[in-house]
């Protein structure tokens, strides 16, 4: 397994050993020992899966705060996205930063993104499956977002966010500054 870090403390992009002949191909996606022995110890309670018809389909930025606080490992089985994790740990040297990463099914990445970060893609390509490790269960109270194109932070989506297919949870987000006293990982 190759481990990228992607500038913010945390954030890291990970490549599984894909092992292929005339058939097709094997790959341990997830191993305990391995990433453990890579430092990544997360204790992973739930799988979620989404599949998005379109292209530009954007879902985010999402997180939840104590006592449900996620870490996230997100691949995709199909398609291809954009994936940004922003840091919203009050005190970080990197809050309100973000990076991101191109995860798709033929680079066969992954994207780790640890508590005290926002989350969010965008499809790039129609018919995407996105498929990711959690390490809370999913919690309606303590379910959080961010608008998407907070200025405050400045993500460069790919595609023009003017006319994104949104939800109206992610249509309706608050910015980072109007919620940060409420953002609580302990």
């Amino acid at each position: 397994m190759e481990l990228r870090p992607l500038g913010i403390d945390g954030v890291i992009e990970i490549i599984p050993k894909k092992f292929g002949d005339a058939r097709g191909y094997f790959a341990e996606t997830y191993a305990r020992a391995d990433f453990q022995a890579a430092g990544i110890s997360q204790d992973w309670v739930q799988d979620n899966q989404s599949f998005s018809m379109e292209n530009g389909v954007l879902r985010g930025l999402h997180f939840q705060v104590a006592p449900f606080v996620q870490d996230k490992l997100i691949r995709v089985l199909r398609g291809s996205i954009f994936d940004v994790a922003v840091d919203i740990r009050r005190g970080s040297p990197t809050f309100g930063r973000w990076v991101s990463c191109t995860i798709s099914a033929s680079a066969f990445n992954q994207l780790l993104v640890p508590k005290g970060f926002a989350h969010g893609f965008v499809t790039l390509q129609a018919e995407t499956e996105v498929f990711y490790k959690v390490s809370a269960p999913y919690s309606s109270d303590c379910d959080r977002s961010i608008f998407y194109a907070d200025p405050a932070i400045g993500i460069a989506w790919p595609l023009p966010t003017s006319g994104a297919n949104l939800s109206d949870k992610d249509r309706n987000a608050p910015m980072l500054s109007d919620i940060i006293a409420d953002i609580s990982f302990d």
